[in-house]
């Protein structure tokens, strides 16, 4: 049995889920969001709370209806509060800046790196080193830091490059003469 699947997942004051089918609506203060459910799973709102159930004994069910209500619970916290990922850039001369849509990146190319900001997400650079991205999609969210930290991942040796904040990266000893 899932334990993650068997808890519902609480509606706080000011959220309301509906169901229809298996798409699951959620509405808070900060918006509106969907998810449409597999075949694999249930999904019931009974006394404030929402419910995932499987349809079945498969593998494919219990796999789908831990998942399922963890998704369920990140829709009905993004309707409320927003999700937060924040990256560093370690190197010399390695840079961010937000201007306007677009996300200008010096990460040591002969070229700057234009990343377009996409809808529903913000992204602030309080300092040249740090970037803040935030929205109420956490699949979004984690995402867009992704596509990011992929333009220079942290390297071995002198750990240069786009890092997740609290990230550790193993250092490798360099050559010996």
């Amino acid at each position: 049995m899932s334990r993650i699947g068997k808890k519902p997942v609480e509606l706080p004051s000011g959220v309301t889920a509906s169901v229809s089918g298996q798409v699951v609506e959620v509405k808070g203060p900060k918006g509106v969001q969907t998810f449409t459910a597999t075949d694999d799973v249930s999904i019931t709102v009974e006394d404030s709370a929402v419910k995932v159930a499987p349809r079945g004994k498969s593998k494919r069910a219990r796999q789908q209806w831990g998942m399922s209500r963890t998704v369920v619970a990140n829709l009905v916290h993004g309707v409320q509060n927003t999700f937060k990922k924040e990256l560093e850039i370690h190197g010399v001369g390695y840079r961010a800046a937000v201007q306007g849509k677009t996300l200008k990146l010096n990460l040591g190319y002969s070229h700057d790196v234009d990343f377009a900001i996409p809808e529903g997400i913000s992204i602030v650079c309080a300092k040249p080193t740090e970037v803040v991205i935030e929205g109420h999609d956490k699949q979004q969210v984690g995402e867009v830091a992704a596509k990011i930290r992929d333009w220079r991942r942290p390297e071995p040796y002198k750990g240069k490059g786009i890092r997740y904040k609290g990230e550790f990266i193993f250092r490798k000893e360099g050559k010996k003469k």
